[in-house]
């Protein structure tokens, strides 16, 4: 009988401690209005939107794996005597930071495992953060009001890059060493500041002294810092704007549909953590990424053929390679090496319309509403096809930075191929732009012709007067929703002002109406509709 009473006891004074302590906290912190606001939240579900989870939790293994790592690094530039286990490199000398990542490959438990999922993790980053920007890009979720928010995720991108050069630059190997001496040779390139600003950065002639634990102090503490801050910003507003959704059943640009929060999307989000973290352990463990103890210490003179930078630095090295050599003039006493200045003036002006896009497209839109439901990519085709041309003259840099081991790998010359890329840099993205166009366009024309006429059936009819007809496969009403319903722009009209003058500004943006809109499929009207039913089509 005593046993039967102790239990509901202990356990009233379980629960009693838990909501003690649970309104302690509470009426000190209003956690629980956060909780309940934050835990109503609806989040919709699509594979797509995995990607900047992914994101998100590939950036939690790289500060966790990250921490590990700082443990055993030494950040300096010191030369030491290897003297470790790795016997092709005992008795060499290196830096203390060369020196310290290769015990930390072979002397360490599971430091090699580490270092590589912080790599990879770190590609991964990267990687999923890209495509996630090609995903809003596509479907138009940096429409009011994300327009801000697709400049942080940018932004987010830009800090990721530097994340990650600054990581492979600090073993001090060849490899990161080659890397290095690329932005010593951009810097210089500068006239008149070109020497200092080398200078300031690697605290005097190259390689100095001091950049492996400059870059070390940006790697650990100034870029992290500004990530986590771009992160947090980026989900308040994912949370303040509702999440975008694609079209479908009682979707509208005033609601979501959904899971909540907690319990349903929290839990399905920490499940799919384990997930990217166990997948980025396997691939490190089976997948050996930066050996340099294959490299070696920095040594400007083995400089060889396959010494690339990470794949997401590959287009700055790529855009350096396809420019013509000697692009040079003296000015002013100085000399201006357009062959390095005009790749950064390029891929400057590259990243600096990627960034401004959506306020470009709203501007020759006049479009002041806000849009909650994604758009499908074949029904804004000008926007497209801008996109499949931006990819195509990235992926040209970035196939560029391989040039040589496509020379050496295709017993092709060098020359060949640097060619080839220069022409396809200028050619390949006008042929994708033209060729996605005319392919969202015919994508339209057949989702309008399935609108008013249903689905080829392939049974054929023969009519009492002698003709013969296939008849259609009616589609159903959601169906014919989801093919019609997108917003028809049309090129703006001009008009004079109350002076009888057409601005520059007005023509301007009646000019890129046009080249926006001016090939465009009209979704039917709801008259068409009517009729083709009527028809009996």
């Amino acid at each position: 009988m005593s046993t039967v009473t102790e239990k509901p006891t202990q356990q009233s004074g379980s629960s009693t401690f838990t909501a003690k302590a649970a309104n302690y906290i509470d009426e000190r912190t209003k956690v629980g209005v956060a909780v309940k606001e934050f835990g109503r939240k609806v989040f919709p579900d699509h594979w797509s939107f995995l990607l900047g989870e992914v994101a998100l939790y590939s950036f939690v293994v790289i500060l966790l794996s990250g921490t590990f790592l700082t443990l055993f690094f030494q950040a300096t530039m010191a030369e030491v005597v290897y003297d470790g286990p790795f016997v092709p490199m005992k008795g060499l000398e290196m830096s203390a930071a060369m020196a310290s990542t290769v015990d930390l490959s072979f002397s360490v438990r599971g430091g090699l495992l580490m270092r590589q999922v912080h790599h990879w993790a770190a590609l991964l980053f990267v990687a999923s953060i890209g495509l996630h920007m090609l995903r809003i890009f596509f479907t138009g979720a940096f429409r009011k009001p994300r327009e801000l928010n697709w400049v942080i995720g940018f932004v987010l991108f830009i800090l990721a890059m530097g994340e990650g050069f600054t990581g492979y630059s600090l073993p001090d190997d060849v490899l990161s060493g080659n890397g290095l001496r690329i932005i010593d040779g951009l810097l210089k390139s500068f006239p008149v500041v070109g020497t200092w600003l080398s200078f300031l950065f690697f605290g005097g002639e190259f390689p100095g002294v001091d950049i492996v634990g400059r870059l070390y102090m940006l790697h650990i503490m100034v870029l992290p810092a500004l990530v986590i801050l771009f992160v947090a910003l980026h989900l308040m507003f994912v949370v303040i704007h509702k999440h975008t959704q694609y079209p479908g059943p009682g979707k509208t640009q005033g609601n979501v549909v959904g899971y909540p929060v907690l319990p349903a999307y929290a839990a399905k989000a920490g499940g799919f953590f384990f997930i990217v973290f166990g997948v980025i352990v396997l691939i490190a463990t089976f997948f050996g990424i930066n050996a340099v103890w294959m490299y070696g210490p920095y040594d400007p003179s083995p400089v060889s053929a396959g010494t690339q930078p990470d794949w997401y630095i590959g287009f700055a090295d790529g855009m350096l390679r396809l420019i013509p050599p000697g692009l040079e003039t003296e000015w002013f006493g100085y000399t201006w090496s357009w062959n390095m200045l005009i790749p950064v003036i390029i891929m400057g002006g590259f990243i600096v319309l990627v960034a401004i896009y959506p306020f470009i497209e709203a501007w020759v839109t006049g479009d002041k509403r806000e849009h909650h439901i994604l758009d499908r990519p074949r029904n804004a085709p000008t926007r497209t096809a801008i996109g499949a041309a931006g990819v195509t003259f990235y992926a040209v840099m970035w196939a560029a930075a391989s040039s040589d081991l496509m020379a050496t790998h295709f017993q092709l010359s060098i020359e060949g191929v640097i060619h080839a890329l220069q022409a396809l840099l200028i050619v390949g993205p006008i042929v994708a732009y033209i060729v996605t166009k005319r392919i969202c366009l015919a994508l339209q024309k057949k989702d309008r012709s399935i609108a008013l006429h249903g689905y080829e059936s392939g049974r054929i009819v023969r009519l009492p007067g002698g003709e013969f007809v296939e008849v259609h496969k009616p589609v159903s009403d959601y169906e014919r929703w989801e093919l019609v319903s997108y917003h028809d722009y049309a090129p703006v009209m001009l008009r004079p002002n109350d002076d009888g003058r057409i601005p520059f500004g007005k023509r301007l943006r009646a000019g890129f109406t046009r080249w926006f809109f001016e090939d465009r499929i009209v979704p039917p009207t709801q008259g068409e509709i009517e009729s083709s039913k009527d028809h009996g089509h």
